[in-house]
């Protein structure tokens, strides 16, 4: 058996196809356009090109379908549907522009000797295309020059005496023709300089010249240049020179002796970039005389009339001759100077980028110098292409009816409109009324059908705007046909009659084999749709929609059902929660059980999407005819009207609940300072929501620059209670920024603040912190220095505040007071010769502002400066350590005032001056230093003196010491040893010393294991010594001379590589030896390697 399934599947396949032809059926275009649009969407040049479509509000031009709302669609209805979808798929269009042809601009020099000029469009059938050149038509068949590549015109050999002109593409198809845009095509070519030779150009010094370029033919615009003497020395433009891109002149206001030389006209074609050079112009000096001073005379200059193109950038010149040399400037007259504008090449050029209506009007430019002025004026207009207000669009019409056609464009000047059909001037007459943009076709006719095109034209331009007029003739179509119509008892019912046909179809409907008779109950309305009023059971059954026209005619079915209608119950229709609390909203609906039934939840009259709210919001199904709504964590956003929308195929019916959620208030009103004062201020708000639970108490809040955030302020009254709408906040500081904000609590918890207030300022008061953390001491002999902890900004209350210092000799009875006006201040040092050192005195730091004077701190007792040290160092000696240490000892002053922190020894060669010498310090207050880096055999003078904070004392009496000779610059040499189990005997030839080094006392031997930090040394007065191996290993060996010079330099290291219990021997030399016969006792090799230093 087959599946019991497939029935239904089937069923389902046709209803989906069913509904895509519907939806592509209520399209409100006809087939054409819709494959138009698929071209459209595929290139960004066919989106662009595309023509709009609209349709003749007069006529039947697309299916009016569905005819019925909620029906479906039988496998009938289907089969037409695809029937239909076919037969669109063939209608045919006349053609559409996808790319026009634009200005070419070829140059004559390229390698590519064709010229080629675009033009693409589309139409079904599949267009054709011509060209014309100035009003003539191109014959591509007799000149060979010229062919077609699709819509492409391409000219082979193309010259300027031929071929410059305009060009136009013209389309065609069997539905009309049109014409693109006029493109222009120019040629780009630079010719070379007349060789002629040119003459000198002699002119006294200080005088203006002019050196003329005389540029050779060329197309388009050059870019001009100037070459100094040669290339490529280029002339600098300056306030003095100035080259013309009008002219292409080198202008140079007054002649200076480093201008004599030979000048090159260098031009540059902007397409083609080639550049020719012209002869060189010579110029000299006149050897009769220097020019005198004299008034500047404008010679280059923009035109007294200007026409520019909107969005374009002007380039306006203006350069006068004159001595000294002139200053530019610029104005417009009676108007606005650009803001945009720019002045370039020392204000030679003014340039006005993207330039507008606005910027239109009259510019001057005038040259001044010592000797006088003049001005140049002209006028700037700007004019605009035209541009499309409104266009005309594809329209299909029925036979008979009135075509009305507008095009509007804007422009400057005005442009003037002329219509097109199919490729020839349309002009009034008979049925035709043209009146600017207006088109109107009285009773259109069959003949009417073609291409018509609206060009908007002024002197600098032209636009075109396309479109196609159908006629349709067509008999009647019914699609979907039959449908089927489900209806409410007791509700009215309309069944729609919409045919495709032209011209309009005569209508008549019947229920069964009888013609309907209009009655109060049953009427046939002006859009021959059938009304039933107040529909019963009696009213079920077939009703027929005949249309016929002079074409033909069809019929269309409709099957009218009469169901029971529905009840929908939405429970509870009102309820109260808390924030947080959660509910069930229940949705049951009563309805004929032959039908299907759907629901959906709404919120505040939107659909609840429950993928995007699922964790408040879920959808439950309990059975067939009642759905609920759980909303769990309810939010005070929650709040509102619940729908259930309950639909079948008959009817459709909504009900509403409303849910309140209590919370927390909402954010009060707008805050208002009604009044303030140095530490109130009084405030006003305006209550917010409740939530559904009163408001008990509102929370005063206030933010500074100086406080963490919003801080809670005392209040009076306190508490404010939540009937109350103003309070005042105290205990505020004087001049200080404050904003103010509202939070209102009830007993659910507390909301949201209210917007911050304005920031407003208290009042100044007198200040009421004194500063803290009062001390002093040091500085200078003399000095009392007293220190303080500034007073926050917070607390100074007020503009023009300071400090008030007061002191007094510790048992005197006056106080000296001394006003510091900076607020930032710290400290304050008072100086009297007259006061010994650390002498106690009683200070106190007070405050005051433009209000008045403030607290002052506690008494403090502070120490005048006990100074620098007042006497020297004693006993200082110096005694060498080594060829570079000198010890320097000394003891200190004699207690009392000005006690050494630290000292400082300065020490030079004898032979040196005392700016050369070096100083260095005691760390701490040591009465000794060690001296290094010094050179041997050297007399140095040395002196000490102490120092504290506040300066130093005087210098020692300076003492001698001279260093040791240098060290033996020679090592040990010719190294021998010899192993016996743990010790080596080691031995090398004795060092001797030079006459300027230091006598050897002695030697010093280091011992390391290697791979350990640990060095054993061993001294001996003799070349010679025994080592002690604690252990087996690698060891590394190296012996350096000891004199009272200090440390000589180390012998050629040597590794020993050796275990217990081994005897060998061996002998190194610092350079090389020859190869020495070893003894050995034991199995083990002991090996002797130079090694790195360690």
């Amino acid at each position: 058996m087959g599946s019991p399934w497939k029935p239904f599947l089937i069923l389902s396949v046709i209803s989906g196809l069913s509904e895509f032809a519907r939806a592509v059926a209520a399209r409100p275009m006809s087939y054409a356009a819709v494959l138009r649009m698929r071209q459209d969407s595929s290139s960004s040049v066919l989106n662009s090109r595309s023509r709009p479509r609209q349709q003749h509000s007069g006529g039947l031009v697309t299916p009016g379908w569905p005819a019925f709302s909620s029906h479906p669609l039988s496998a009938l209805s289907l089969l037409s549907s695809q029937e239909d979808l076919r037969s669109e798929e063939s209608e045919e269009f006349g053609p559409v522009f996808i790319q026009e042809p634009d200005d070419v601009i070829f140059p004559l020099d390229s390698d590519e000797k064709k010229v080629m000029m675009h033009c693409e469009a589309r139409g079904n059938p599949p267009p054709t295309y011509s060209w014309y050149i100035n009003g003539s038509e191109v014959d591509s068949k007799t000149d060979y020059r010229y062919s077609l590549i699709d819509g492409d015109l391409i000219i082979t050999n193309a010259s300027e005496d031929t071929d410059y002109g305009k060009y136009q593409c013209q389309v065609e198809n069997s539905y009309g023709i049109i014409l693109s845009r006029e493109a222009l095509l120019q040629f780009a070519y630079l010719g070379a300089f007349s060789t002629r030779t040119r003459g000198d150009v002699s002119v006294r010094e200080g005088q203006g010249v002019v050196l003329m370029c005389s540029p050779p033919p060329h197309s388009p615009e050059i870019i001009y240049s100037w070459v100094f003497n040669k290339f490529p020395s280029f002339v600098a433009e300056d306030s003095r020179r100035f080259i013309s891109q009008v002219t292409g002149n080198l202008y140079i206001s007054k002649v200076q002796p480093s201008d004599v030389g030979s000048y090159i006209c260098l031009v540059k074609n902007a397409v083609t970039n080639a550049r020719v050079l012209s002869p060189p112009t010579p110029l000299t000096l006149k050897t009769d005389g220097v020019m005198g001073e004299y008034e500047p005379k404008i010679e280059v200059h923009f035109p007294t009339s200007v026409l520019v193109a909107k969005g374009v950038t002007v380039r306006l010149e203006c350069f006068a001759l004159g001595n000294p040399v002139p200053t530019i400037t610029w104005r417009k007259i009676n108007g606005i100077f650009p803001k945009k504008a720019r002045l370039r090449k020392s204000q030679a050029v003014l340039e006005i980028p993207n330039i507008q209506l606005e910027d239109s009007g009259t510019y001057e430019c005038k040259a001044e110098n010592t000797r006088g002025g003049t001005a140049f004026k002209g006028h700037l207009l700007v004019y605009t292409l035209p541009q499309w207000v409104r266009m005309i669009n594809d329209t299909q019409m029925d036979s008979g009816e009135k075509l009305q056609w507008e095009c509007k464009a804007i422009g400057r000047p005005r442009p003037s409109y002329r219509w097109i059909r199919n490729g020839l001037p349309l002009t009034s007459q008979g049925r035709v009324e043209i009146v600017n943009g207006e088109l109107t076709i009285n009773k259109v006719q069959q003949t009417d059908s073609g291409m018509y095109q609206c060009v908007a034209e002024n002197k600098y331009g032209a636009i075109y705007s396309n479109a196609e007029l159908k006629i349709l003739a067509s008999p009647p179509i019914f699609v979907p046909n039959p449908i089927r119509v489900i209806a409410t008892l007791g509700k009215d019912v309309s069944l729609e009659c919409k045919p495709r046909a032209s011209p309009k179809p005569r209508i008549t409907w019947r229920r069964g084999d009888r013609r309907i008779q209009p009655s109060k109950r049953i009427m046939v309305m002006r859009n021959n749709t059938l009304k039933i009023v107040n529909s019963s059971r009696a009213d079920e059954g077939n009703y027929v929609c005949r249309a016929e026209n002079q074409l033909g005619s069809a019929e269309m079915t409709a099957i009218l059902w009469v169901k029971e209608a529905m009840r929908v119950v939405l429970s509870p229709s009102r309820v109260e929660v808390t924030v947080g609390e959660s509910v069930v909203l229940s949705c049951k609906a009563t309805h004929d059980t032959s039908l299907d039934v759907a629901f959906q939840w709404f919120f505040n009259q939107k659909p609840i999407d429950f993928q995007q709210e699922g964790s408040h919001f879920e959808y439950i199904q309990t059975q067939t005819s009642t759905v609920d709504l759980m909303i769990r964590s309810i939010l005070l956003k929650h709040a509102g009207k619940y729908g259930c929308r309950a639909q079948t195929s008959a009817d459709t019916v909504f009900a509403e609940a409303e849910l309140l959620v209590r919370g927390p208030p909402g954010p009060p009103g707008v805050v208002i300072v009604e009044e303030i004062t140095d530490t109130t201020a009084t405030l006003s708000w305006t209550r917010g929501l409740d939530n559904h639970s009163p408001i008990s108490t509102y929370n005063l809040q206030a933010r500074s620059p100086f406080s963490l955030g919003w801080q809670t302020v005392k209040t009076d009254p306190d508490p404010v209670t939540g009937d109350m709408e103003s309070a005042m906040a105290v205990e505020l500081s004087p001049w200080v920024e404050y904003e103010f904000r509202v939070v209102a609590s009830n007993a659910i918890g507390t909301g949201d603040p209210s917007a911050p207030s304005r920031k407003v300022r208290t009042k100044e008061a007198v200040p009421a912190v004194a500063p803290s953390n009062v001390s002093g001491g040091n500085g200078r002999r003399h000095e009392l220095v007293i220190s303080w902890e500034p007073v926050s900004e917070e607390f100074q209350n007020g503009e023009g505040f300071g400090y008030i210092v007061a002191f007094r000799a510790n048992g005197t009875r006056g106080w000296k007071e001394k006003m510091v006006t900076s607020a930032d201040a710290t400290m304050y040092k008072y100086r009297d010769e007259t006061f010994p050192p650390l002498t106690p005195f009683e200070v106190k730091v007070g405050v005051y502002n433009n209000k008045g004077d403030g607290p002052f701190s506690k008494v403090v007792i502070i120490h005048s400066a006990e100074g620098e040290p007042r006497e020297a160092p004693s006993d200082v000696k110096a005694y060498s350590i080594s060829s570079s240490e000198i010890r320097v000892t000394w003891k200190p002053p004699n207690p009392g005032p000005g006690k050494p922190r630290g000292y400082e020894v300065s020490y030079r060669k004898e032979a040196e001056q005392e700016e050369s010498g070096e100083k260095r310090r005691t760390v701490k207050n040591e009465t000794s230093m060690v001296l290094t880096g010094l050179e041997g055999n050297s007399v140095y003078l040395m002196t000490v003196k102490g120092f504290n904070s506040i300066g130093q004392g005087p210098a020692s009496a300076a003492v001698t010491a001279k260093t040791r000779k240098s060290p033996p610059a020679q090592p040990p040499s010719n190294l021998m040893w010899i192993q016996e189990g743990n010790n080596i005997s080691l031995s090398w030839d004795p060092v001797k010393a030079r006459d300027n080094e230091s006598d050897v006392i002695g030697y010093m031997v280091l011992l390391k294991q290697e791979g350990r930090g640990h060095i054993q040394v061993t001294r001996t007065i003799n070349p010679s010594t025994m080592l002690s191996l604690p252990e087996g290993g690698t060891y590394i060996i190296e012996v350096h001379a000891l004199s009272e010079g200090g440390e000589g330099a180390f012998s050629t290291q040597v590794r020993v590589v050796t275990s217990s219990g081994v005897r060998a021997k061996s002998s190194q030399c610092s350079v090389h030896c020859p190869t020495q016969s070893l003894t050995w006792t034991a199995l083990i090799l002991v090996v002797l390697v130079p090694s790195a230093s360690w």
